[in-house]
């Protein structure tokens, strides 16, 4: 199955996720749930927005008359307003978005894929280092070793998508007991760390010196993920997982 096939795939399961969101509990057998039965078997599914935090990235640039790389690149991510678009079914992925269905292979563990949908923009009107050969042009932007990234000069950004496809492990522990909590369906706290690993697959917008806009989906990578944090579960089928995710 080629990639941009398995993006396509993954948008329809994103949509039915909307239909499975609550198909599953994090419950442990003999702890809490006991008439919800084993995890073991179980299938899941949820979605939900992000924020992206990008750490600083050296980005080359290869053409014609030139090969170069930019050192330290600040970048941000763009949010979108809150509006109906995300909730509407064909306009839901334009927001920032993350999508993953996962099984429970054994009690306490699951195995799962996903799309985490990020947007990605380069900050413009910075001076960063560089090395290499510029395009002709340049000269203009140009102070010592440092270039400034003025939009006359760059436009760079994975704003139609940065995908991350990814697959992941994690594990799954029961806290109620541990914290005092009451043994019943209604609340229940776990722990929940994992795993993960994957392709970025982004459909760039580059636009340098005013030459013709780069703007195709391409493998620009690879990527590992890990999580930690709690999942709350309510009425043994709803749950909020855990938010902070590093990739």
């Amino acid at each position: 199955m080629k990639l941009k096939q398995l993006v396509n795939l993954m948008k329809h399961l994103f949509l039915t996720g909307l239909f499975l969101f609550s198909i599953v509990s994090f419950s442990q057998e003999s702890t809490s749930f006991n008439d919800a039965g084993p995890n073991k078997g179980k299938f899941f599914a949820y979605w939900g927005w992000n924020r992206g935090h990008y750490s600083d990235s050296d980005i080359t640039f290869k053409g014609d008359d030139y090969n170069f790389t930019l050192s330290n690149v600040e970048s941000k991510d763009k949010p979108k307003p809150f509006g109906i678009y995300y909730f509407k079914i064909d306009e839901i992925t334009i927001p920032q978005t993350n999508f993953r269905i996962g099984y429970f292979f054994k009690e306490n563990y699951t195995v799962s894929i996903g799309v985490d949908h990020m947007k990605y923009v380069m900050k413009n009107d910075q001076s960063v280092k560089f090395k290499g050969d510029l395009p002709s042009g340049s000269d203009a932007f140009v102070s010592g070793n440092e270039i400034v990234l003025s939009e006359d000069f760059l436009l760079f950004e994975h704003t139609d998508c940065l995908n991350y496809i990814n697959a992941e492990i994690n594990r799954v522990d029961d806290l109620s007991n541990l914290l005092g909590l009451p043994n019943t369906d209604k609340f229940q706290i776990n722990v929940t760390e994992g795993l993960g690993a994957g392709l970025l697959y982004p459909k760039t917008n580059t636009t340098l010196l005013g030459k013709d806009r780069y703007d195709e989906f391409h493998i620009a990578g690879y990527g590992v993920s890990a999580k930690a944090g709690l999942t709350f579960t309510f009425y043994k089928h709803f749950f909020i997982p855990p938010i902070l995710n590093i990739t």
